[in-house]
């Protein structure tokens, strides 16, 4: 019997507000709260809450026949906890029913598999300490950033104690081999690996409501007709799709949440496929060969690559720059600088620079705050030039930096001891004026006292008839 593997990703970047040349080194806070709480807000609203309680009434109505993966990244439950913290309670709710599994991946869904191992065997550390902590559950299968692999990345992970990976089905890498089979690491077979099934994947994604598309509209049950009809030998169907895909990418108007309550029912009943989790999958089936992936590969774009993220200089510049300060961030113990970090290593923040204007650019556009990917760039560049003069502050980079930092300390000190000193003179001033007022009502009072006898004397004494002329 086939196997069906469905999994979600979910995950919001911590966007940033318009940040000027003129806030370097003036103004240490980064990023546009409303824009974060309103884009959430309304996610949640459109998406993650509809769809979570869909799920739950399927999972207790199939009597645990119905099982889903999701792939929550450390920054969106950040998000989660500040502006819907009972999205969380939802997922708490799915997670106590057994029939859902968290994937691992990195905490701030980063780059930084490309960029050093040390950083992301902590990032991802990080990550599955919070879902244990949150949903109960240590992670134990992996999926990278945008589903990024290669041979060594899949070698480093299975290294860290994972026992499987998912990643894209490329074209350019299966060749003629179906992504419907378990393979494992060419370079490590330990870690086994799940390839992701673009075409069924992308038929929720991106055609769903597309009355232009020559399979329009897409039923439960054609859907499911389309699985049970694969070839007998194939095994696994890996389906996965970012759970926006639900309201917001394909809009509650098109029917894609009708769609997802009848999948269960019309998958189940097909009596060739059941339902798994990426664990459950590894666990009955055998890998039927090595999948080589020498270079990188993404489910990003026709390319499949990483060139959605590092295909520029721009991006390229900005990625180099930010790593630079890997070495000196590990000794930097401030949790400001420490979160800061973490979302300054967002992978969106590089999207936003793409430069693709062909066919992938629509997507690139949905996805993206800025007008442009310069003006994506500058942004980011000014805020990573003031986070690094906060970072000379605690870990300067040489003897320079030091001598800077600690006349920067210095005239902070000195700033303090004036501010203090102007508020003492404030309040002395203050309470100087307070007794002159005070001595003045006294002497008028004194006054009036002093002259009340006299002008009652006054007033009391005959008036002296003057003689006439």
């Amino acid at each position: 019997m086939k196997t069906v593997c469905l999994n979600f990703q979910i995950h919001q970047p911590f966007r940033y507000r318009k940040y000027r040349f003129f806030d370097i080194g003036n103004d240490a806070y980064y990023y546009d709260d409303f824009a974060n709480e309103t884009i959430m807000r309304k996610t949640a609203d459109q998406c993650y809450l509809p769809a979570n309680k869909i799920i739950l009434e399927q999972i207790i109505k199939q009597k645990g026949k119905f099982k889903v993966t999701y792939s929550l990244s450390g920054v969106v439950l950040d998000q989660f906890k500040l502006y819907a913290p009972e999205v969380i309670d939802s997922f708490k709710q799915l997670a106590a029913t057994g029939c859902v599994e968290f994937l691992s991946e990195t905490y701030a869904n980063s780059l930084v598999s490309m960029a050093d191992g040390t950083l992301f065997e902590s990032q991802v550390k990080a990550h599955d300490a919070l879902i244990e902590e949150l949903f109960g559950q240590r992670p134990k299968v992996f999926r990278n950033t945008e589903l990024i692999y290669s041979d060594e990345i899949g070698d480093l992970v299975q290294r860290m104690g994972y026992e499987a990976m998912i990643t894209e089905g490329a074209r350019h890498i299966l060749g003629w081999k179906s992504p419907n089979y378990l393979y494992c690491n060419a370079l490590n077979p330990r870690l086994k690996v799940l390839m992701r099934n673009f075409r069924f994947s992308d038929d929720l994604s991106f055609r769903f409501s597309n009355k232009g598309w020559n399979e329009f509209p897409l039923t439960a049950e054609k859907y499911a007709g389309w699985m049970s009809s694969l070839p007998n030998e194939e095994e696994v169907v890996t389906i996965f799709i970012n759970y926006e895909t639900f309201g917001r990418l394909q809009p509650k108007s098109s029917g894609i949440f009708d769609f997802l309550k009848n999948l269960p029912n019309a998958i189940l009943k097909t009596g060739k496929l059941k339902f798994s989790t990426p664990t459950e999958v590894i666990n009955d089936l055998q890998p039927v060969s090595a999948i080589h992936v020498p270079y990188p590969i993404s489910w990003a774009d026709e390319e499949r690559d990483l060139s959605a993220w590092l295909g520029n200089e721009l991006q390229k510049e900005a990625f180099d720059k930010l790593y630079e300060l890997k070495d000196r961030m590990r000794s930097c113990a401030d949790s400001t600088m420490l979160k800061d970090w973490d979302y300054l290593q967002t992978n969106d923040h590089f999207y936003y620079m793409c430069t693709k204007f062909f066919s992938d650019g629509e997507v690139h556009k949905y996805f993206n705050p800025y007008s442009t990917p310069y003006e994506a760039f500058i942004n980011y560049m000014n805020i990573l030039s003031d986070f690094k003069i906060r970072l000379n502050a605690f870990v300067p980079k040489n003897a320079k930096d030091q001598e800077i930092a600690n006349l920067k300390e210095l005239v902070t000190e000195k700033s303090r001891k004036l501010d203090q000193t102007e508020k003492e003179l404030k309040k002395v001033k203050k309470e100087i004026s307070a007794t002159k007022l005070s001595q003045s009502k006294i002497a008028a009072t004194t006054k009036v006292e002093t002259t009340k006898p006299l002008i009652k004397a006054a007033a009391k004494k005959p008036i002296k008839k003057g003689k006439n002329v």
